[in-house]
């Protein structure tokens, strides 16, 4: 590590989408700052997605305001190279300062002087500001209950790539929220058997009356709520823009030779179990689909929207057999299962961050990402404002109240510097045997403009 130390007024860590929203805003506000990325920018989109990733949202609205995607119909949905280089592209429009293969190794607080030491793989920085942009897709959970058997391959499914992968034999995939329910598609289309664990979920039309499901949340103010339903904050949405986007249906699925089960239970000498809940878990869903069906449809009365009647929306297909005779366990070598795949999200992962911005629960402690901790700022975290905090649009808006909190910040230290300078003795009026007061507080770091 470099011995010299590096100052910048603010440093903000990562560089996916969250990050680079936050440089723009900080860029028009004139905030002297850079941007530390320990790979490449947006590095989780190349290498921690599988190859036929597209986005769930269509690009007219899952964007940054100031630029639109390249060669991607507005409505189509963008694959995850496109969207990577999207956020390259977008950082050069505004020449963000970002520094790659720079990896933050510790962040503390500065004894008795502002801000804080931030140590790195390529030395040290002060700086009087953090802000956090490593999002919320940090470290892969695998639950406990994954079973030692030698004779199985487990990956998480930031780590599955193609089916081509993955050893001959069926497959279980444990999880079937967007990730998981397009990674045991693709298995099934490749001609793979799948066993599909499903758990609570919400499934929203892909589009309804002609409209995406984007569309309706937002004239119906879905994005913007900013408290969860209590219970409900982290229930996976079914949805997929994958074949040109398609709605999620479980019961088609299993039409077409998927095996569904209810929630993977335990694992015990190469048998798992299931919950009994499969067909409730598919009742719940049914019902957030008919709930919003419902409400597209009086937003659509209530203001004289001349949109196509969709009655299809609302067919249920039939129980499979898998749902009337439930599996309520698998002996896996029986069933020819050679794979596992846990599509169980992430953990947040802060271990570097010495702060005090964490409750009880080790959770970052905030409001609308200003944390508990003077200076120190989080970003791109699912409900870090309002329920869209989590996608490409979201952050964006987040980044911007972040970044006007940073910018009054300054002023009131731009004051104060002022008047410490008002106050300070002049040079004149100084007897030649005194020694000269100290500078005053600087507020500004080499590379402010």
């Amino acid at each position: 590590m470099s011995a010299q130390t590096e100052s910048i007024d603010t440093l903000i860590i990562g560089a996916g989408q969250a990050g680079i929203a936050m440089s723009e805003h900080l860029t028009r506000l004139k905030v002297p700052h850079v941007i530390l990325e320990r790979d490449r920018i947006a590095e989780r989109w190349r290498s921690r997605r599988w190859d036929s990733l597209v986005a769930n949202g269509p690009a007219w609205h899952d964007r940054f305001p100031n630029l639109e995607f390249d060669n991607v119909d507005p409505d189509g949905f963008a694959a995850k190279e496109q969207v990577a280089d999207y956020f390259e592209r977008y950082a050069r429009q505004f020449g963000a300062p970002v520094r790659t293969g720079v990896e933050v190794l510790g962040v503390e607080r500065r004894d008795g002087q502002p801000g804080f030491v931030v140590d790195t793989s390529s030395g040290r920085f002060h700086a009087l500001r953090v802000v956090v942009a490593t999002g919320a897709f940090q470290r892969p959970v695998i639950p406990a209950i994954a079973p030692v058997d030698a004779g199985l391959t487990q990956l998480h499914s930031a780590y599955y790539k193609n089916p081509a992968q993955l050893p001959a034999g069926a497959v279980l995939v444990v999880g079937a929220g967007s990730s998981g329910v397009q990674i045991a598609d693709e298995l099934h289309r490749s001609g793979r058997e799948v066993y599909l664990s499903v758990g609570a979920h919400d499934r929203p039309p892909r589009t309804y009356r002609g409209r995406d499901f984007c569309w309706w949340l937002g004239v119906l103010g879905e994005w913007d709520k900013e408290i969860a339903v209590p219970g409900r904050e982290h229930v996976t949405i079914a949805v997929s823009g994958a074949y040109g986007g398609q709605a999620i249906d479980f019961r088609r699925l299993a039409h077409g030779g998927m095996k569904l089960v209810g929630l993977t239970k335990a694992f015990d000498n190469g048998v798992a179990s299931f919950e009994g809940d499969l067909a409730a878990n598919l009742a719940r869903g049914d019902q957030s689909l008919m709930a919003m069906l419902d409400a597209a449809d009086a937003y659509a009365a209530r203001n004289g929207l001349d949109l196509p009647e969709d009655p299809q929306a609302r067919y249920i297909p039939p129980d499979p057999d898998c749902v009337r005779n439930p599996i309520a366990s698998l002996d896996l070598a029986q069933a020819g299962v050679k794979t596992i795949i846990w599509a169980t999200g992430y953990a947040v992962d802060y271990d570097w961050l010495k702060v005090d911005a964490f409750n009880e629960q080790g959770k970052p402690q905030h409001q609308r990402g200003v944390s508990s901790e003077p200076g120190v700022y989080f970003l791109g975290l699912p409900w870090l404002s309002r329920r869209g905090s989590s996608f490409i649009w979201g952050v964006w808006h987040d980044a911007k109240h972040v970044g006007d909190h940073i910018a009054n910040q300054r002023k009131y230290l731009a004051y104060d510097v002022a008047l410490r300078a008002r106050a300070a003795p002049r040079p004149r009026e100084v007897a030649s045997t005194t020694i000269a007061p100290e500078a005053p507080l600087q507020t500004t770091f080499a590379g402010a403009k």
